[in-house]
């Protein structure tokens, strides 16, 4: 199993707008990487990939923009930090199989 498979069916609510850009990008990063056997290392992979892509620490709580992320709308290319340690992370590790 990679880790993209714990990606499949989004959540019923994404934060701002290019959450769900950034959901989909993780998930192609993921395709070729194993799952790892403990949450914890899911959870590392999962913020160094977060950092990776969008140059931000997942500890930075502030809202932020990536323009490749912005098709259009108000809060189009936003990515908000909240969402993703209150809901998306959660969501994630509770994916995690042994």
């Amino acid at each position: 199993m990679n880790i993209s498979e714990i990606f499949e069916g989004e959540p019923r609510q994404w934060g701002l707008r290019g959450d769900a850009y950034l959901w989909e990008e993780l998930k192609e990063r993921f395709k070729q990487i194993e799952m790892p056997k403990t949450k914890s290392r899911l959870l590392e992979l999962i913020q160094n990939e977060y950092l990776t892509v969008t140059e931000k620490s997942i500890t930075q709580l502030e809202p932020f923009w990536i323009e490749r992320f912005s098709h259009g709308g108000i809060s189009s290319g936003g990515i908000c930090p909240e969402f993703w340690n209150d809901k998306a992370i959660p969501l994630l590790l509770a994916r995690h199989k042994k």
